[in-house]
């Protein structure tokens, strides 16, 4: 009976021991972020899907954010004036000329980022172009 315990517990550990392993390669969730992790290329998805792309700047601008390129197919998806990013507590946010945060960001992971908006819709963004993951 002890031997079957013991059987037992440890089939246990090892079932749940691939689980901590693979949480522990990507555990960045609620961390601050450094602009020096979010420089590049992110991709914008929605709803399984490859929106556009925003390239985010090392540099800070006039209004003191980081540099933030964002190409006119990002139109719809993300608020209209982003001209820059700025680091937050637990992730990201974009933000308009006078620096207001027009859209959050919260770090799910090293390469993920999620915003939930008023209307409903998961916007992310998510490390590299389309195709780079």
């Amino acid at each position: 009976m002890k031997s079957l315990i013991l059987g037992a517990s440890l089939a246990s550990v090892l079932a749940i021991a691939p689980m901590g392993i693979a949480m522990a390669a990507d555990n960045e969730a609620g961390v601050p972020l450094t602009p020096a992790e979010a420089v590049g290329t992110w991709s914008v998805e929605s709803g399984g899907h490859t929106l556009c792309t925003v390239k985010l700047g090392g540099e800070t601008t006039r209004g003191g954010a980081y540099a933030l390129q964002v190409p006119a197919s990002c139109k719809g998806t993300l608020p209209d004036n982003l001209t820059g990013w700025t680091t937050t507590r637990d992730g990201m946010g974009l933000t308009g000329a006078d620096g207001q945060t027009l859209i959050k960001f919260n770090r799910w992971s090293n390469s993920l980022f999620v915003s939930h908006t008023s209307s409903g819709v998961d916007v992310q963004l998510r490390r590299g172009g389309p195709g780079a993951g």
